[in-house]
């Protein structure tokens, strides 16, 4: 577990500038840690057989504080060392960046399960919402 001072939440946020894998990567270091998980979510230029045109993410002003909530919870059920969790907002391109969440653990099989734990959770229960809108014109809402 980590030390009493240090807490395993070690950096989240929602922001509107392109993310880092480094930023995130180093977040989650730790030299009790012999297993790390990264998970990277890009934007691709298809979904549902439509082309994608644009995307963009909004976020409700509460988005932070349930990206926490959700963090605390997989670091409460998982011996985790270190989390870190980075949400993107705004207009994106294929190929960007749109969240990057990463989890070490003592062991690497309860590092893959804490980190895909965190994704899903916050893909599930952070009130992000993804607009699409597609070669054919029309448009949908993902999420809301």
């Amino acid at each position: 577990m980590p030390a009493s001072n240090e807490r395993p939440v070690r950096l989240l946020a929602v922001r509107d500038t392109p993310l880092s894998l480094d930023e995130v990567f180093a977040a989650v270091g730790d030299p009790a840690a012999g297993g790390t998980a990264l998970f990277v979510g890009t934007v691709r230029d298809h979904d549902g057989g439509a082309d994608v045109t644009g995307l963009g993410y909004s976020a409700h002003p509460s988005a932070e504080a349930e990206l926490r909530r959700v963090a605390e919870a997989v670091a409460a059920d998982f011996p985790v060392r270190a989390l870190a969790a980075v949400h993107r907002v705004g207009d994106l391109v294929v190929g960007d960046l749109a969240v990057v969440v990463a989890v070490s653990c003592p062991h690497r099989a309860e590092a893959f399960a804490a980190c895909r734990r965190l994704i899903d959770d916050l893909k599930s229960e952070v009130p992000i919402w993804k607009h699409q809108t597609f070669s054919d014109g029309t448009e949908e809402w993902v999420g809301a």
